[in-house]
């Protein structure tokens, strides 16, 4: 079966399509946060429709995107980053376009899924993933399957409080894990991308000591098997991963004797293509 997979990000969106398990086509273009889901819709058509062109017409499409997401109802609860999303009819859209049914979550859940079957996560359950970009979120998947809670807001880690001094938040609170340690807020709060500060070791020293408070409350209230980090952030691989593990061993109480296998992903940019292959596979 053929499948189509978006991800839908603040800085970048992806399309790939699969053939059964095979990736066959793939194309990133920049997010224009300004054209909102009408521009989106446009850029999703115009590749779509190319494909069709070249033999590939995909029966189905999972969808991650980057923001809250009702999965009970398939609706887009809000963007915090990229404005005209919120209640955007984004399933009807891509089913026209695409011909076929679609399927959509938070793409946090979806890399998650992505990671726990083709990547880093393969073989540990329960798993929980954080992707670590432009904003931040979280994933837990627990046999083979996301967890999302009554709501569909499990796995929301990027809105832990980690700071009550720290400062206002896009989400309306404070300090929160987000606001201190997401590549949009790096980037304003430094005047320097994310990429370049991860490369000061005096400034990573700092960056994990929050970093770690929230992953802690992911180890305490979920005892994962396996926490995978991914978005772009974690290409900083052992400049981040080896301070973030010493500062969350100091963190962790050593009674808990809690696991901390803190890897980062595999499958990288491709962590929510391969996951929306999953959410069809399981859902459609």
């Amino acid at each position: 079966m053929k499948t189509l997979a978006i991800d839908i990000g603040g800085t970048k969106f992806s399309l790939a399509g699969f053939d059964g398990q095979t990736m066959v086509r793939r194309e990133t273009r920049p997010t224009n946060r300004e054209g909102g889901p009408q521009w989106m819709i446009g850029q999703f058509s115009e590749i779509v429709e190319g494909w069709k062109r070249e033999g590939f017409r995909a029966e189905r499409c999972g969808i991650g995107f980057g923001g809250p997401v009702d999965f009970s109802t398939q609706t887009v609860t809000l963007s915090t980053h990229v404005g005209g999303w919120d209640a955007y009819p984004l399933i009807q859209r891509v089913s026209e376009l695409a011909g076929g049914p679609a399927v959509l979550d938070n793409d946090a859940n979806v890399a998650a899924l992505g990671e726990a079957h083709h990547g880093a996560g393969r073989g540990f359950d329960p798993l929980f993933y954080m992707t670590l970009s432009t904003g931040i979120g979280g994933g837990i998947i627990g046999s083979g399957r996301v967890w999302r809670g009554a709501d569909s807001y499990g796995g929301e880690i990027g809105h832990l409080t980690v700071d009550p001094n720290g400062p206002d938040c896009l989400c309306g609170s404070n300090g929160c894990l987000e606001r201190l340690c997401c590549g949009l807020w790096l980037e304003r709060d430094y005047q320097k991308s994310a990429a370049d500060l991860m490369t000061d070791e005096q400034f990573v020293l700092r960056y994990v000591t929050n970093l770690a408070k929230g992953l802690k409350a992911a180890v305490m209230l979920l005892n994962p098997a396996r926490i995978v980090i991914g978005g772009g952030i974690s290409k900083a691989e052992d400049r981040l991963f080896l301070p973030l593990r010493a500062e969350l061993r100091r963190q962790i109480p050593g009674w808990s004797r809690a696991r901390l296998d803190v890897v980062p992903a595999k499958l990288i940019d491709d962590s929510v293509l391969y996951g929306a292959l999953v959410l069809a596979e399981q859902n459609l």
